[in-house]
């Protein structure tokens, strides 16, 4: 029978919703093993002033195994 634990990360990119995802992902993977999935809970971007979005940003949930 394999545990799984859920984490809630933030994280953000200058270019892409999914470089923010994956940026989340690497920089969880650094500290945490066994990864087994990634969910985009919610998406938001920061606009600048010449009305152009600067920043993508994620709330992901991370699923892992615990050995």
């Amino acid at each position: 029978m394999a545990v799984l634990k859920v984490i809630e990360v933030l994280a953000n990119s200058s270019k892409s919703w999914e470089d923010a995802t994956k940026k989340a992902v690497k920089h969880a993977s650094k500290s945490i093993k066994n990864i087994k999935s990634v969910y985009v809970n919610e998406q938001s971007a920061q606009v600048n002033d010449e009305g152009e979005v600067s920043e993508f940003r994620v709330n992901v949930k991370i699923t892992f195994e615990v050995l």
